[in-house]
């Protein structure tokens, strides 16, 4: 009966009155849209690099362009999400983000190991998306619990990594990363269950928050590696 409301949700003390057959469309439109969003992502950071237009985008300067792109990005999102302008803007948003990505990657390439390295970090963040979205699964608990703490703890790391840049510290630059990787994929726990819970019905907003959990978690391992493991000629 999948034109039926599901009561799982209510049951489990979730408020959710969404079907199953609608939450499972929902998390599918949400996988096949995040893994388009992987494309411009892609063009953006090749392009980043081939370029080098971020080169100058350091400092106060890289943070201002970042901060005020990402966050004007996401408000056109949520005004269009409802409407045929949503995907084109998401995946506009996805293009700016692997350009702002491009500097990061740029440097990990300067080093003699720099392709595997980036690999690694685009391996260890399929691991955790695949390993997330099992756990996603088969959690009967409700997370929207975690909601709360899970936004203090991305606000400590935007205040943190704002200071960090004018500070310049590479020790306090890498702690932030091992903390934003705990964080973003304890956050993806969190969106996935709510897909599946019903707790998100549109899929371009689930895209957006799923998007920016592997955006940080790629973004913090590949620094990571950087810090640690680059090889100079």
């Amino acid at each position: 009966m999948n034109d039926q409301v599901s009561t799982i949700g209510q049951a489990a003390g979730y408020g959710y009155a969404i079907s199953q057959e609608q939450r499972h469309k929902v998390l599918r439109n949400t996988y096949w849209l995040l893994a388009l969003s992987l494309v411009p992502t892609v063009l953006g950071a090749w392009l980043g690099v081939a370029t080098g237009v971020t080169r100058s985008l350091s400092g106060g300067l890289g943070l201002i362009v970042f901060l005020g792109g990402a966050f004007g990005f996401m408000f056109a999102i949520e005004k269009t999400k409802n409407s045929a302008a949503g995907v084109p803007v998401l995946l506009a948003f996805t293009f700016f983000m692997g350009l702002m990505l491009s500097r990061l990657i740029a440097m990990v390439l300067g080093f003699k190991n720099g392709p595997s390295l980036v690999m690694t970090a685009f391996g260890g963040t399929a691991g955790v998306f695949f390993v997330m979205a099992s756990l996603a699964t088969v959690i009967k608990k409700d997370l929207s619990g975690m909601a709360k703490w899970l936004f203090w703890g991305a606000v400590v790391l935007m205040i943190g990594g704002i200071i960090n840049v004018f500070v310049g510290s590479t020790t306090g630059f890498a702690v932030m990363s091992m903390m934003a990787i705990g964080i973003f994929s304890a956050y993806m726990l969190y969106d996935i269950k709510q897909v599946i819970d019903g707790g998100e019905t549109n899929y371009i907003s689930a895209t957006l928050a799923i998007y920016l959990d592997l955006f940080n978690i790629f973004q913090s391992l590949l620094a990571l590696l950087g810090i640690f493991g680059g090889e100079r000629d």
